[in-house]
């Protein structure tokens, strides 16, 4: 603890979750004097394209942007344009001096076409989904917009209900959203949903992770929303609707003056489809949400920023039923809510060091109920945590060098209330207590600290890192991870190698952790097994090349391998669908990615991938509750099974073309082998002979997936700041049947998505 209390007063308190940083624009005429000039900012390989114009002084600052390299361009009528290459790779913002007319002079590298299409001084592949692509998908189910596009990402896929898994992962998603880290489950059954249209960008990580990331690792997911707004009233509305009587409405407005920006907006949905339901009829499948936001930032001085957001967001909705239990007259409910605030100050040190501090309090809570005819168990839960979180860092370019120090801290209050009472005693084991009632409340006290570095030189770049991480919640532990990435860039050839090593401490999943815990569930069973849930520890390894090609196209290709010790996995507590995390004893991932994409060949744009992926786990088991026959063979089993997300193969693909000025057009695939199948207990005469073809039960897998897909567009408006939009959206034209999953009654099978058709306006100002 005294080694974490030194680093912590070393990095001056408080770990920032970014890798972002800032461009300042100083545009001048040849006489020196100030000018109103339209600036064009873009990158192909961060898909991020801005337009905006300096203030009456000449001056222009693009927040947020992704590390890489953009091309500027600044134009008035009158002078001569400007175009330059700049490279943001340092939270310190870029000074860019520009005098149209005169040759610019300093921060920037003269690059090729074929350079734009991948950064060379990355030292692991990152994908990044820009505002295009997030403005033109909205999803065939609600709150999966984003979350659809980051499936699309290679090493990524679904389970049941939007829960994402990254190269076989299971609870290890982390997203950022605005620099404050989220760990727990933000599946649409889990957690509200992020609202597509507050997003302006988004970047996904899989390996090659600084060492200010932590706690989940499996992947992660950089949330950004818009920075950069104009002076005076701007604001942007959508309505929508389709298939199993969606509806959805967004609305938000922004006012600029001077230094100050005041946001506001508020988002709302329905739809007969929220879940994936475990039979084709679809039964008991409503659901809800809704949610806003208030945010304020001022820039204080040059040198100063502030930003202070809160928002509040809200989902319900009803459980799927099995077809028995529809019979019977089941209905259960849940409600996830989700209250935060957020505080958020910068400040500009000197041209090469920048100090920011964040502090956000969240308060989360989850709901489930049943009503009386449930059957086999009527399940009440009421769950929750209020979570206050505080980071800073200081960021120093010195040199070839980029270094970052910094820490962090998570302190939670965590309760949990449990009741049940069984309906059909056969479905379980003789001796099951007809009845039960738990109730917990525990403390969550999460502390990090990290120093890192990132070099380049002569086409080599080096990232290396170490970080120190504290936890204390069920159990206690500590960890040093130490992270290191390597890379050189050929220029001539276009063509990036690079290798990089993660150290992994991965904390475990906080749903129903206490329940899992207590010595309170020993009554459930005469046999009862219950084990510490124990911080997953990994080491993870990525090798690979990115090269471009024909100045249009980029080929990114990676090998790797993932070595868990404690691998976290979940089970669900008798037939009750609350879920908590368990351990095994080891586990390997293994496997190969490969991505081709166009970010635009004249009118077209698009990618295509492939992912090949071998996921294996071992016992005993080492961590978690297991009742009855699970018990009694959990600490004994030394066999080897593949892991829940074990899918072979997956191929995705996208193409879009721009008919022409107005409109567009998208045709998407998707393709998967198939999840392993739970068979044990499961009762072929109680499912759809439809979704039974869909199982090769000699396999004990689910039989392979596919979905083709089909999106357009077309402005109806667009007249300065103005634009009216229509879009429309089809998936799984072929109504395929895809089983997502399939196990044992009450227990996880999942159908995917029929034929579903949507629609969009959207109008901005």
């Amino acid at each position: 603890m005294r080694v974490l209390l030194c680093l912590t007063a070393a990095a001056v308190c408080a770990l920032a979750q970014r890798q972002r940083g800032e461009l300042r624009l100083d545009v001048r005429d040849p006489a020196g004097a100030a000018l109103v000039a339209t600036v064009d900012l873009v990158s192909d390989i961060n898909q991020l394209h801005r337009t905006a114009s300096t203030d009456a002084a000449g001056q222009y600052s693009a927040h947020d942007l992704p590390f890489g390299l953009y091309r500027v361009s600044v134009s008035h009528e009158g002078f001569q344009t400007f175009s330059q290459v700049v490279r943001v790779g340092s939270e310190v913002p870029v000074q860019l001096t520009v005098t149209l007319g005169v040759a610019p002079i300093r921060d920037t590298v003269d690059v090729t076409e074929s350079v734009m299409l991948l950064d060379p001084d990355r030292t692991s592949i990152v994908n990044s989904i820009g505002s295009q692509s997030i403005a033109e998908h909205f999803g065939s189910q609600p709150g999966r917009g984003l979350l659809d596009l980051i499936n699309q990402q290679p090493g990524w896929l679904y389970e049941a209900n939007g829960v994402l898994h990254p190269r076989g992962s299971e609870y290890d998603v982390q997203f950022i959203v605005d620099g404050v880290p989220l760990n727990e489950n933000r599946s649409p059954a889990f957690a509200p949903n992020f609202e597509s249209d507050d997003v302006e960008s988004m970047r996904v990580f899989t390996a090659g992770y600084p060492a200010e990331y932590g706690r989940k690792l499996g992947g992660i997911v950089e949330l950004s929303s818009p920075k950069d707004t104009p002076d005076g009233f701007h604001g942007d509305a959508a309505l929508g609707g389709g298939s199993f009587a969606s509806v959805n409405g967004y609305a938000a407005l922004v006012y600029g003056h001077g230094p100050n920006r005041l946001s506001g907006s508020a988002y709302a949905s329905r739809s007969d489809r929220y879940l994936d339901p475990p039979v084709l009829e679809n039964f008991t499948n409503n659901g809800s949400s809704e949610g806003g936001t208030l945010g304020y930032s001022r820039d204080l001085s040059n040198n100063d920023r502030l930003r202070v957001k809160v928002s509040h967001s809200a989902v319900r909705f009803e459980v799927p039923n099995e077809l028995v239990q529809q019979n019977a007259g089941q209905r259960e409910d849940r409600t996830n809510l989700e209250t935060s605030g957020l505080i958020y100050y910068q400040r500009v040190i000197s041209s090469a060091l920048l100090f920011d501090a964040e502090a956000s309090v969240r308060d989360d809570s989850a709901s489930l109920w049943s009503n009386a005819n449930s059957i086999p168990i009527l399940a009440s839960q009421q769950r929750g945590f209020r979570e206050a979180y505080t980071r800073a860092t200081l960021a120093w370019h010195h040199g070839h060098h980029d270094l970052k120090f910094g820490a962090d801290g998570i302190f939670s209050s965590v309760n949990e209330a449990l009741a049940y009472t069984i309906t059909d005693p056969s479905q379980f084991d003789a001796g099951t207590p007809p009845r039960f009632n738990f109730a917990a409340k525990g403390t969550d006290r999460e502390q990090s600290a990290f120093i890192q570095d990132s070099f380049h030189a002569h086409n080599w770049n080096v990232s290396a890192g170490i970080r120190f991480d504290h936890y204390h919640l069920a159990t206690e532990a500590s960890a040093w991870s130490p992270r290191l990435g390597v890379s050189r860039y050929f220029p001539r050839l276009g063509l990036l190698l690079h290798a990089s090593y993660d150290r992994a401490f991965q904390t475990p999943a906080i749903e129903n952790l206490l329940l899992a815990s207590s010595p309170l569930v020993d009554v459930l069973n005469d046999t009862v097994v219950r084990l510490p849930v124990q911080p997953s520890r990994g080491n993870f390894y990525e090798v690979g090349f990115s090269r471009a090609f024909l100045g249009k196209l980029r080929l990114d290709a990676t090998v790797f391998r993932r070595d868990f010790r404690d691998y976290g996995d979940d089970d669900v507590l008798l037939n009750t669908g609350v879920s908590f995390p368990i351990n095994f004893s080891n586990a390997r991932i293994r496997g190969e990615e490969i991505k081709i994409e166009v970010p635009h060949w004249g009118r077209f744009s698009g990618f295509i991938s492939y992912s090949n992926q071998l996921g294996i786990a071992q016992g005993p088991v080492t961590g978690g509750l297991f009742l009855g026959d699970a018990a009694r063979s959990a600490l004994g089993d030394n066999s080897r099974f593949f892991v829940t997300q074990d899918q072979r193969n997956t191929v995705r693909a996208r193409i879009r073309a721009q008919l022409n000025r107005r409109a567009w057009a998208a045709v998407s695939a998707d393709y998967g082998s198939g999840l392993p199948a739970e068979l044990s207990n499961a009762n072929p005469a109680a499912y759809d002979a439809r979704v039974l073809s869909r199982v090769n039960f000699d396999r004990q897998r689910v039989r392979p997936s596919y979905s083709l897909d089909l999106a357009a567009g077309i402005d109806l408006l667009r007249r300065d700041h103005r634009a009216l939009i229509l879009e429309a959206e089809a998936a799984n034209l072929t109504d395929r049947i895809n089983v997502i999953n399939f196990a044992s009654l009450f227990s996880g099978t999942a159908i995917g998505t029929p034929r579903a058709a949507s629609i969009q306006l959207k109008f901005s100002f």
